[in-house]
């Protein structure tokens, strides 16, 4: 994937999308997180287990808050997952976050490589891993996915499931007890939402972005009458919320109008097993 910059949007010279940062731009106090992560995960799944292992987030794009960012990290192994393939990757996420105070949580998401590659998640996963994903250990698949534009076929296959969510944010917003609930209730369900907003126009704006602010105000060009909502979306991606009114304008009147809007404008993504 080419880093020439054609203009602000996130292209490569041919018009692709260009994948997002690099190790270079790893925040100095990222650092040791990035490092202890690799080793860990060297540690904790062999190379008869693991095919390769990714970073991505703001840690890569340079853009981290210590103390407030989280790390991510996406594993392709060379298999389906196990139970005990999950339980070694909690594992890691534990023990890297008790070790280092800059982060704020751990998350690593677990796929075989012949799921990463196949022709069903070819605009979705296989997107992420290729444009959104930054090679940490191993053989780079990236290698052998196709280069990516910002059209409406890619904005229907990575988030035109939306409305599969409603009812799951519901759930968790009646049984949510605690402050700490509340918040990453109200992060998941924000970052879910301003780039479910960024990807309806993403194919008219003509270019990709991961920036929460910057999403919601190309999605405001199109939307004025929501840039508000998506604007206070944004922020409670940055920073988490436990206002529950501000839980009810996300789940219950931001986010079914988005996911209507979706489906009317580019379809509903292909069913999953």
């Amino acid at each position: 994937m080419g880093d020439t910059h054609v203009d602000d949007r996130g292209l490569a010279q041919d018009g692709t999308i260009r994948r997002e940062g690099s190790l270079s731009r790893v925040p100095a106090a990222f650092a040791p997180v990035v490092e202890a992560a690799r080793s860990r995960i060297t540690e904790a799944f062999g190379a008869a287990q693991l095919h390769s292992a990714y970073l991505y987030g703001s840690i890569p794009r340079g853009t981290a808050i210590p103390g407030v960012s989280d790390l991510d990290l996406l594993l392709a192994l060379h298999a389906e997952p196990t139970e005990a393939d999950q339980a070694a990757a909690r594992a890691v996420e534990a023990a890297l976050d008790a070790t280092f105070d800059q982060i704020e949580g751990v998350g690593i998401l677990l796929f075989g490589a012949g799921t990463l590659l196949s022709e069903l998640e070819r605009n979705d996963l296989g997107f992420f891993l290729a444009c959104l994903c930054i090679p940490l250990l191993g053989d780079d698949l990236a290698r052998r996915l196709p280069r990516y534009r910002p059209t409406s076929l890619l904005a229907r296959e990575t988030n035109g499931d939306l409305c599969l969510s409603l009812p799951r944010w519901r759930s968790r917003a009646a049984e949510a007890l605690t402050d700490a609930e509340r918040r990453s209730l109200s992060r998941g369900v924000a970052r879910r939402v301003v780039r479910s907003g960024f990807t309806l126009v993403m194919p008219r704006w003509g270019g990709w972005t991961s920036d929460l602010e910057e999403s919601a105000e190309i999605f405001g060009r199109y939307h004025p009458e929501r840039i508000e909502q998506m604007r206070v979306a944004a922020a409670t991606g940055r920073t988490p919320s436990t206002d529950p009114a501000l839980l009810t304008m996300l789940i219950d009147d931001l986010a079914p109008w988005l996911a209507a809007e979706y489906i009317a404008v580019h379809g509903s993504k292909a069913p999953r097993p």
